[in-house]
């Protein structure tokens, strides 16, 4: 009877840690899905597959492949659950959960009659914010490349006098 119970224990924490590895790995099943969406993007900022798909913070699908489109854009195949009747103004943007956490896609309703059938593009995008751009931006300020450089004495009319020598 005790070797039964032991089995019996050792099988229920292997099938915890068999689940467990899944839902780490991302491996877990995540509805029904179906439909299928296309987006382009600027700029992924490190989006990967099966990041979620969510609208008003609720999992609604997930990110199918990220690609480079013939007009040198990402292109994001999505897929969301087949029930949802997205308007064609839809837009999607790639957000990040926290500062440094991971990407995903959310999307916001329009206010259309007409929905995004199979295939279609989502028209409305918003590209990731990189941080390390804006950090950029802050340190150097808005206007990089407008003084201050070699070239500064040559093109400032107060300056021109320093290329005479007096």
């Amino acid at each position: 009877m005790r070797d039964l119970v032991v089995g019996l224990f050792v099988l229920a924490g292997m099938g915890a840690v068999a689940y467990l590895s899944f839902n780490v790995g991302g491996l877990s099943y995540g509805g029904p899905g179906g439909l299928t969406l296309y987006a382009s993007f600027d700029q992924t900022g490190g989006l990967k597959t099966r990041a979620p798909v969510v609208i008003s913070g609720v999992k609604v699908g997930q990110v199918v492949e990220v690609t480079l489109g013939d007009d040198y854009r990402a292109r994001v195949a999505i897929d969301v659950d087949q029930g949802l009747e997205l308007p064609i103004d839809t837009s999607a943007s790639i957000t990040t959960a926290g500062i440094l956490g991971d990407r995903y896609i959310a999307l916001q309703l329009g206010g259309e009659e007409e929905i995004l059938r199979e295939g279609e593009d989502i028209s409305f995008t918003e590209s990731a914010v990189i941080l390390e751009r804006l950090i950029g931006q802050l340190v150097h300020g808005t206007d990089v490349g407008s003084g201050g450089g070699p070239d500064a004495a040559a093109t400032d009319p107060e300056n021109s006098n320093a290329d005479s020598g007096t």
